[in-house]
């Protein structure tokens, strides 16, 4: 067994735990919305034709914010087409996932799904094929209180108040070319920030997202950051931030490295708004919006959007199977999103329902969680209060695309007002248990440990089916023990562990 030494103390304190770090994202792609949120015909379907059983889920996975429309749909998105009696909607085709969309669900069904599972909305708006006007209609639509055209439309939809959406994301992954409207770091910079000036001229409390680089492998990376706040550094709040990680070619030892990249994946944004920062001598920092981040295996079948002349409805799209290995790198993700809560300040798991997602349905049928629903669902329980920074000493392994990295990666929060700790943790390893003794002697009120679970099978291939989503899930570790101010807990290869600590 692997021995590791950690070290808790509130000195180490990085920032608060922000409850938009566990965000997620609903697109109109595949069966996220239809059939996944929204399928009328089920047998917990309310009036607006939103499935109960994946409300009561949505609650259950603690999720803050909801990002909404997308994604690469909302780059040809006409929000318009989404509102007042569904009889009147258009059907139209949604070339970002060669599909259909009926218009069933727009803004105010999606407020009000909002509500219903306890969520932030965050909205997107068009910046591909339209601009600045289209997003102040839609401002207008959702946040004045009434007396305009756009406004008292709303109300005679039925949303008598305003929606009051704070965060809006100015477009989306806009130096991809695959994105419709793509544009120049140039040419949407000035775009980005001549439409958050005129949204801030009838609401100047919003929370703006310009759109950083889709991906740190992007050749636009970094230069992309810098031109576009460049132009938009005074009109911006946030910079996003994209990642996407998957096992290939059977290297899972890179695989469970993947926060690797994460960490200097936001260490390299951060280091570059400073930079502008600095350049225009700003007093303000820019944080960022990890607004999509997951596993998802892009070359799978399922991945390959319809061709031709097949317009379908609501197709089966990226709808990835998560197995064990699969749900300890989504939880070491959230150890590197929290590590990097002075900069992280909003996070969006993509997606929610369906499409690379914790919660899976049958059309009409049945629903469950996958693998990854439970590293989230814990973390966002019981991350409270102050982030630390946790000093590790542990053995490395090789990796191909990182070289050495430890074989446990770790991040704590401290709730001082409850005199509580929450330690997560992930062993890497590939065959080997490991000993954590972690030293808090820096905590004298912490006294017993409350909780200890992991999140491991000998089989890390193992994956949740609607038949079986409960042959893996977090178990109680009894190993954890507390002495003379250190705990001590085994944990297996290839883990997710939580250990709580309280007076």
């Amino acid at each position: 067994m692997l021995p590791v030494s950690l070290t808790l103390d509130p000195a180490f304190r990085v920032g608060p735990v922000r409850r938009r770090t566990f965000g997620s994202f609903v697109e109109h792609l595949g069966r996220c919305v239809y059939t996944g949120i929204h399928d009328p015909g089920h047998a917990t379907a309310d009036d607006d034709g939103f499935r109960g059983d994946v409300i009561d889920l949505t609650r259950e996975l603690g999720i803050s914010t909801v990002r909404y429309p997308g994604g690469n749909f909302v780059s040809g998105y006409r929000w318009e087409d989404g509102i007042g009696p569904r009889a009147d909607r258009p059907t139209r085709l949604d070339l970002a996932w060669h599909s259909s969309d009926p218009n069933l669900v727009g803004v105010d069904e999606f407020m009000r799904w909002s509500a219903k599972a306890g969520t932030e909305p965050m909205m997107a708006v068009n910046l591909g094929t339209r601009g600045v006007q289209e997003a102040l209609d839609l401002l207008e639509y959702c946040n004045v209180r009434g007396g305009t055209r756009l406004s008292d439309q709303r109300r005679a939809n039925g949303a008598i108040a305003p929606h009051d959406v704070r965060m809006w994301c100015l477009g989306n992954e806009m130096d991809g070319p695959w994105q419709i409207g793509h544009k120049t770091a140039h040419e949407y910079g000035r775009l980005a920030a001549e439409t958050a000036r005129a949204m801030r001229m009838i609401d100047p409390d919003l929370e703006l997202v310009a759109c950083g680089s889709s991906g740190r492998q992007m050749p636009t990376f970094g230069e992309w950051e810098r031109i576009v706040l460049g132009e938009a550094y005074e009109h911006v709040d946030y910079i996003s931030a994209h990642a996407y990680y998957w096992e290939e070619d059977g290297d899972l030892g890179s695989f469970l490295a993947s926060a690797v990249d994460m960490d200097q994946f936001v260490e390299s944004v951060t280091a570059t708004a400073d930079a502008v920062r600095s350049a225009k001598r700003a007093s303000k920092r820019i944080h960022i919006s990890f607004d999509e981040w997951n596993v998802w295996y892009q070359r799978r079948a399922e991945s390959r959007p319809p061709t031709g002349h097949d317009w379908p409805v609501a197709p089966v799209l990226l709808e990835d199977r998560y197995n064990v290995a699969d749900a300890v790198v989504v939880g070491n993700l959230l150890i590197s999103l929290l590590r990097h809560t002075d900069r992280v300040h909003s996070a969006s798991l993509a997606q929610l329902v369906n499409v690379i997602a914790p919660i899976m349905t049958e059309p009409g049928g049945r629903s469950w969680r996958q693998t990854t629903f439970h590293p989230f669902a814990q973390a966002s329980e019981h991350a409270v209060g102050d982030v630390l920074q946790v000093a590790i000493d542990a053995p490395t392994y090789e990796t191909a695309k990182f070289g050495e990295v430890p074989v446990v990666d770790a991040v704590a929060t401290w709730d001082a007002a409850a005199g509580a700790v929450a330690l997560f943790a992930v062993n890497r390893s590939l065959t080997e248990a490991v000993e954590l003794s972690v030293d808090v002697r820096s905590l004298p009120e912490l006294t017993r440990v409350v909780a200890a679970t992991s999140l491991a099978n000998p089989d890390h291939t193992w994956a949740a089916t609607a038949d079986d989503a409960t042959s893996v899930l977090p178990r109680q570790n009894s190993t954890a023990v507390l002495v003379d101010g250190r705990v001590t807990v085994q944990v297996p290869p290839v883990s997710w562990n939580v250990v709580r600590l309280g007076r």
